[in-house]
């Protein structure tokens, strides 16, 4: 397996992984499949925001899972802080994928001056919640019936992972 940085041109393998967590779990609260415009809207704010972007491809070069993160939030004092995602295709679940995924996003997250990174994972998603347990990250809070999806509802528990964090912190926006 080799984890390299993704282009625009694995946009359509990104998709297929991506509709395949929305149709058929609950890692995505959302309902709706994207198609080719939102992600090529979502490489672009990726690409403009500086927001790594990795993909796990194996000896055949099938995309086997990526994972990328983002703000946490949208004010300025969370601008050491993001969100992770982690997406792995049907067939190459508990293989480690994951795991090399995440490992990876924490790395970058550490080499770009981030001090946490945060994971938020529907509770009944033991599978990610032991990865996340076995690379470091600790269990912070649940919020129980935050979503409804596949006749149910759900609960969403949040993860972090600390990380030293910048030497010498500016509260303000220097842009």
């Amino acid at each position: 397996m080799n984890i390299i940085e993704l282009k625009i041109k694995y946009l359509n393998e990104i998709l297929v992984i991506y509709n395949e967590s929305i149709v058929g779990s609950t890692v995505l609260y959302d309902y709706t499949p994207r198609d080719m415009t939102f992600m090529n809207s979502w490489y672009i704010h990726k690409v403009q925001n500086d927001f790594p972007l990795i993909g796990a491809i194996n000896t055949d070069g099938v995309l086997m899972g990526f994972a990328t993160y983002g703000s946490f939030r949208g004010f300025p004092a969370y601008k050491f802080t993001v969100e992770h995602s982690v997406y792995v295709k049907q067939g190459f679940k508990s293989a480690g994928v994951g795991k090399a995924l995440l490992g990876t996003i924490i790395g970058i997250a550490e080499g770009r001056g981030i001090k946490t990174v945060i994971g938020a994972i529907d509770s009944s998603n033991t599978a990610s919640v032991g990865l996340h347990m076995s690379l470091g990250f600790s269990y912070c809070g649940t919020i129980k019936s935050v979503g409804y999806k596949m006749g149910k509802w759900l609960d969403i528990e949040f993860y972090q992972y600390i990380l030293k964090g910048p030497v010498a912190p500016v509260e303000c926006d220097t842009d």
